[in-house]
């Protein structure tokens, strides 16, 4: 009695069904980098009033 060969990895469908569940990155802005650009920006309006009214 011969047994068929077994693939170590696993079968090829359940290889593909992990695949599919593979998260895939999303498209559209960073939110972190959104945040830091508007810290940035409103630190600098912030130093800009104050030199306004020391000047």
């Amino acid at each position: 009695m011969s047994e068929a060969p077994q693939d170590p990895a696993g079968t090829t469908h359940q290889f593909q069904s992990f695949a599919n569940q593979a998260p895939t990155p999303k498209s559209g802005p960073n939110l972190a980098l959104i945040g830091g650009v508007a810290a940035v920006v409103a630190l600098v309006a912030i130093i800009a009033v104050a030199v306004l009214m020391l000047g």
